[in-house]
């Protein structure tokens, strides 16, 4: 399964990815790492995993000139496009090209349109990579209301979150713009402004389903019924619809 989520800061995106990561397991049997949740700044590549740069580095990043941060933020987009990650069956993305489009040229000092290295123009470039080596890919945007971010900023502040409150209204547009223009076929849209994560997570369950592909279809049933392996083998088509749904709704 190939994914990226997508989505102004606040909507929900590093919870719902864990939701999911830890439902493939449980589906596929898979216990590689699935989600790179590491493209906006001051983060960037994180060291091990769950853990962040010391303050004090993430500063020294932020204190980059906005050329240096371009050349940074294009080494870690084009590093995740390397054919390695695709090799494997699950690859996911968090933010990626999409936020670097959005924020860059509002918070880094670079990418604006019609700039070098105009980050819309290179959005486009890097979502015709995809489709061309994974066109499987499916992209996914969180959203929720103005009012609903900025309550939830208030209510639990990010020392490292540049999302300022004055900038939500045009971050949520831009975003909605990011995804309308691309290339990418494969989408669809989450409010998860209303509800539980687990209501979110449902819908997530629910609206993957049109989109999963023969493999991962097979690795689903497989994993879950091993001494059918022969008969998926010869015919995936063999189960039906229902029988795929309940075992991606249950886990």
């Amino acid at each position: 399964m190939k994914l990226i989520l997508v989505g102004c800061e606040y909507t929900g995106k590093t919870t719902l990815q864990l939701l999911i990561s830890a439902w493939l397991q449980r589906v596929t049997g898979s216990h590689r790492p699935f989600f790179h949740d590491h493209f906006a700044l001051p983060s960037g590549e994180r060291p091990p995993i769950n853990s962040q740069y010391p303050v004090e580095i993430q500063e020294e990043v932020m204190a980059l000139s906005p050329k240096l941060k371009e050349m940074f933020q294009r080494y870690i987009i084009e590093y995740h496009l390397g054919s390695s990650f695709y090799e494997y069956p699950d690859h996911g993305m968090v933010g990626f090209h999409i936020e670097e489009a959005v924020y860059a040229p509002l918070y880094y000092g670079y990418g604006g349109p019609g700039e070098y290295a105009d980050r819309r123009v290179m959005a486009r470039s890097i979502e015709a990579h995809i489709m061309e080596k994974a066109p499987e890919t499916v992209l996914v945007l969180l959203k929720a209301s103005a009012e609903v971010i900025a309550k939830r900023m208030r209510e639990n502040p990010r020392p490292t979150c540049l999302l300022q409150e004055q900038d939500i209204d045009y971050v949520l547009q831009r975003f909605e713009e990011e995804y309308n223009s691309s290339l990418i076929r494969k989408r669809f849209v989450i409010d998860t402004g209303e509800g539980t994560i687990e209501n979110t997570f449902s819908e997530f369950v629910s609206e993957i389903q049109s989109h999963l592909t023969d493999e991962d279809r097979l690795r689903i049933l497989s994993a879950v019924t091993p001494t059918r392996r022969a008969a998926v083998d010869a015919n995936i088509r063999y189960y039906r619809d229902d029988d795929l749904r309940r075992i991606l709704s249950t886990g």
